[in-house]
């Protein structure tokens, strides 16, 4: 190859290599050339397109122009040393377009030297990542915060408390955890539907973020619950209580407002529990647990009302618990037992048992037999009066089929408290049935007992339920009358066999004229209904002579017997 051939063949393919180089600029993304002092030399269109910027615009400026204000100065220094130490730097950075947005980019700066060691020009590429942090945002936004309230949610609240405790750890300053349960939400969202109870969620969240400042935080963290986030109210725990209680009832008072559902007016109250912070010694999840404490409290103090967080109640609610299970435990490990106290009837001074009423006692391992004064209650709470109730219906009704084997107790009947709950249940009449056909007892000889407080919550189904049982020749007693919901308009559509009069009339009957009165009325009230009459509580041979006079002459009380465990009350019927 001649001189001139070889000139020609490196020229040529010093042009391919320019033009692949120039394909290559302009094919990457964006690109940015500059000098070794940071002169912009050249971009390619990619960077025009994404800036907005034309090389005329920048060429021989420098990239100062493209700054968003969103990073310090000691930023850009961070990012100089690093060149200056690795010859590249690559991160996240916000610039600005030509048209004054602001957007986020990953950038690649790299030096490029010659032969000698030195900076020459500085090569910037950049990808576009907007979509990617919109992508980001979107699934902080659904890890983070509730989708229907838009507020913070759990996870995100469980954070900011902690930094919280963190904080206050340092300066010594009290914060407060408040949490708001939305009081019978449930019974709007079930008659309005779901929509409707979404939107009073959405109002009641706006109204909670009005409650509070810039520093602190509302979250919904499931629900119709809501956290609030105090995160630094003073250094005094007084003065932090009295601005915690502050905000409190204040969000009461929002909470308590009409909400505007299904183009008409809904109450919904809340109740709420409040706990101080001061960070020695605290986490979140027992800051949730005591606030939760708090929260119920407030519910059972009425509801619509706050209430602090004391060391007290958190030792009653861990006996609670503690109580609980065992309680659950009891059911099925043969710890119940019935107990019997003798109802008798006194015709021409002679007293006869006629019946009992069976009262279940627990069998505790450790604490001995309590009464149902010490559990009752709590299994209404938690719901085991359900498989409670169940077992005393079927020990009942095995009790009765034993009696009727005997000619001295075979005309005995035998009366069994019987809860809302549990009367409510969509089959109770079958598990009524089941028990009286497994222990083949006899239907006339059973007597339920009824609170007149059932009536409250459905009186028509209460009706058509007893009339199916009393079908079946079971008779009902209505248990502690005129103490509750005492209506003479449903009284009289009730199948009721018996009206027992609540020892709390018969305790002063001799001596308070009000309760003699409303005993007289009440005896009278049966007669006319053609009802039986009994008074529980008779507890002096006075008592029993007053009701006697008034027309009453069917008790039960400590006058005639305690309440017996089976062999004592079979003792006493042959005495």
């Amino acid at each position: 190859m001649s001189t001139n051939e070889s000139i020609e063949f490196r020229l040529q393919a010093a042009q391919n290599e320019l033009l692949v180089a120039d394909m290559i600029f302009h094919s990457v993304g964006a690109v940015m050339v500059t000098d070794a002092q940071a002169h912009i030399l050249r971009i390619n269109r990619a960077f025009t397109d994404l800036t907005g910027y034309a090389s005329a615009d920048v060429v021989g400026k420098t990239p100062r122009i493209l700054r968003s204000g969103h990073h310090d100065d000691a930023f850009y220094a961070a990012m100089q040393d690093t060149i200056a130490r690795t010859d590249q730097w690559q991160g996240e950075i916000w610039d600005r377009r030509k048209g004054g947005g602001v957007f986020p980019k990953w950038m690649t700066i790299s030096a490029v030297k010659d032969d000698h060691g030195a900076i020459t020009h500085f090569v910037a590429t950049y990808i576009d990542i907007s979509e990617r942090k919109r992508a980001e945002d979107r699934i902080e936004q659904l890890a983070f915060y509730d989708v229907l309230t838009g507020l913070p949610n759990r996870a995100l609240m469980q954070e900011r408390l902690k930094l919280a405790i963190a904080t206050n750890a340092d300066t010594d300053h009290y914060g407060a955890l408040l949490l708001a349960d939305l009081d019978r939400f449930r019974t709007i969202n079930d008659a309005l539907g779901h929509t409707q109870g979404d939107a009073l969620l959405q109002q009641a969240g706006l109204r909670l973020v009005d409650c509070v400042q810039g520093g602190d935080m509302v979250a919904r963290i499931g629900g119709d619950e809501f956290a609030v986030i105090l995160a630094d109210l003073s250094g005094s725990q007084e003065q932090a209580a009295y601005k915690a209680q502050t905000t409190a009832r204040q969000m009461l008072a929002v909470l308590g407002r009409d909400y505007q559902l299904a183009s008409s007016a809904h109450l919904c109250s809340a109740s709420i529990g409040v706990v101080l912070f001061q960070g020695k010694q605290a986490n979140a999840e027992s800051l949730l647990k005591q606030a939760e404490l708090a929260m119920y409290q407030a519910k059972s103090d009425g509801r619509n009302r706050q209430h602090f967080f004391d060391v007290a109640l958190e030792r009653a609610i861990i006996e609670r618990i503690q109580l609980e299970r065992e309680l659950r435990e009891a059911i099925g490990a043969g710890q119940l037992v019935l107990h019997y106290q003798p109802q008798v009837t006194v015709v021409a001074g002679i007293c006869r048992i006629v019946g009992a009423e069976a009262l279940v006692r627990w069998a505790h391992p450790l604490d001995g037999l309590l009464g149902p004064g010490q559990f009752i209650a709590l299994a209404e709470e938690t719901g085991l009066i359900l498989p409670l109730g169940a077992w005393v219906l079927d020990t009942a009704c095995q009790q009765l089929a034993a009696w009727a084997s005997e000619p001295e107790t075979a005309g005995l009947s035998l009366s069994v408290n019987v809860s809302a709950a549990q009367f409510l249940q969509d089959n109770f009449v079958t598990q009524v049935l089941t028990s009286l056909a497994h222990a083949r007892a006899d239907p006339c000889r059973l007597k339920l007992e009824l609170t007149e407080n059932l009536l409250l919550n459905n009186a028509d189904a209460v009706i058509a339920t007893m009339n199916e049982l009393r079908a079946y020749g079971l008779r009902f007693s209505l248990d502690d009358f005129g103490t509750g919901y005492s209506s003479l308009s449903y009284l009289k559509r009730l199948p009721l066999d018996q009206l027992k009069i609540d020892q709390s009339f018969v305790r002063d009957l001799e001596v308070d004229t009000n309760d003699a009165a409303i005993v007289r009325s009440i005896i009278a009230l049966a007669h006319s209904l053609d009802l039986a009459v009994i008074a529980e509580g008779v507890e002096t041979a006075a008592q029993k002579d007053f009701l006697m006079h008034l027309g009453c002459h069917d008790f039960q009380g400590y006058y005639f017997s305690w309440p017996l465990p089976l062999a004592d009350f079979d003792r006493h019927l042959s005495d």
